[in-house]
């Protein structure tokens, strides 16, 4: 099977020749500088070609910013740009850019993908991110009290933006599957409730995924932290899957597997343990081939590898991964 045919089999619950051995997310720049002094190649540093280097399936992500260039930037991490609709409107020229794809590289991207060399991927996004990278973290969480009018103004305005990317993206070829940015859980769960999720960011998505939807765009959240209690809330909302699982948040992906028989999955792997050494690689493959064999589910670094895993531990994990992914 190619690359692509893989992916779509996998999601789709059909079978596959093996499972895709994939690294979703990338790696750290921490990483590869690491690697660099341990025997990965000098001239090896673009994604997609470590990708290559180490035989992994190649997923290409498209992203796009909402900004325009020139777009004021906040004081610091995690501050705002906005603290009023005043405000907002004042930046709305820097804002929902058109056009929002770079044509010569979705072109070059889709040839790729219709040989089946490549899944191709987007991101987009969400209906609690969008909202925070201009409130800021904190006055934004205050800003679902304070401020709903303002709140919902930018996911409208978002949608109508991202309904002309969807059209711009879809005008080239048709990727095999699409993120939305959320972020919106910690290691206890998810930062706000039901109600909040229902009012302000549930309607957005019922506007956007039926879009995809009619295209055969696969639909995931990616929202690091613990999504077990969320995972429904978006699945009622129409969406088909959540990566990236982190294990330290405490997700049980053969729990979210019963509780959720349809949805698809990306990631799950503990990151944690890729140094720990072949016995420690083995039982985490072990935990999650069961859920991937019966299909709908990636296994994948359950977020970036991090810069404690050495060449040689990538190696060995890998080695592993290919002899786990023909068990399927």
């Amino acid at each position: 099977m190619t690359c692509r045919e893989r992916f779509r089999a996998l999601m789709n619950f059909q079978p596959c020749d093996r499972l895709p051995i994939v690294e979703w997310a990338g790696w750290w720049d921490q990483t590869i500088a690491r690697w660099h002094t341990e025997g990965l190649p000098a001239d090896v540093v673009d994604r997609y070609d470590i990708c290559r280097h180490f035989g992994l399936d190649v997923y290409i992500q498209g992203w796009f910013s909402e900004r325009r260039p020139g777009c004021p930037e906040p004081a610091h991490h995690g501050a705002g740009i906005v603290a009023s609709m005043k405000d907002y409107e004042n930046i709305l020229p820097f804002l929902y850019p058109r056009p929002a794809i770079n044509a010569d590289d979705w072109g070059r991207w889709a040839e790729q993908q219709k040989r089946g060399d490549v899944a191709l991927w987007f991101s987009l996004a969400g209906f609690f991110w969008f909202p925070r990278t201009l409130f800021g973290i904190e006055p934004h969480l205050y800003a679902f009290y304070d401020q709903p009018e303002l709140m919902h103004r930018m996911n409208a305005d978002l949608v109508e933006w991202e309904l002309g990317v969807i059209d711009e993206v879809c005008s080239v070829c048709t990727p095999d599957f699409m993120t939305f940015a959320e972020d919106m859980s910690y290691n206890h769960g998810p930062m706000l409730s039901q109600k909040f999720f229902d009012e302000f960011m549930k309607p957005y998505y019922q506007k956007v995924v039926p879009r995809l939807e009619e295209r055969g765009i696969t639909t995931i959240v990616d929202s690091d932290g613990d999504i077990t209690v969320p995972a429904g809330w978006f699945e009622e909302a129409g969406l088909d899957g959540i990566l990236p699982l982190e294990r330290q948040s405490g997700i049980d992906i053969a729990e979210l597997r019963r509780a959720h028989p349809r949805m698809r999955f990306i990631g799950a792997y503990d990151k944690m343990v890729m140094n720990r050494g072949e016995a420690a690689l083995r039982a985490e493959f072990e935990r999650l081939l069961p859920v991937a064999k019966q299909g709908g589910f990636i296994i994948s670094c359950d977020h970036q590898t991090p810069p404690g895993v050495s060449y040689q531990d990538y190696q060995l994990y890998l080695k592993l991964f290919r002899e786990y992914a023909a068990q399927v």
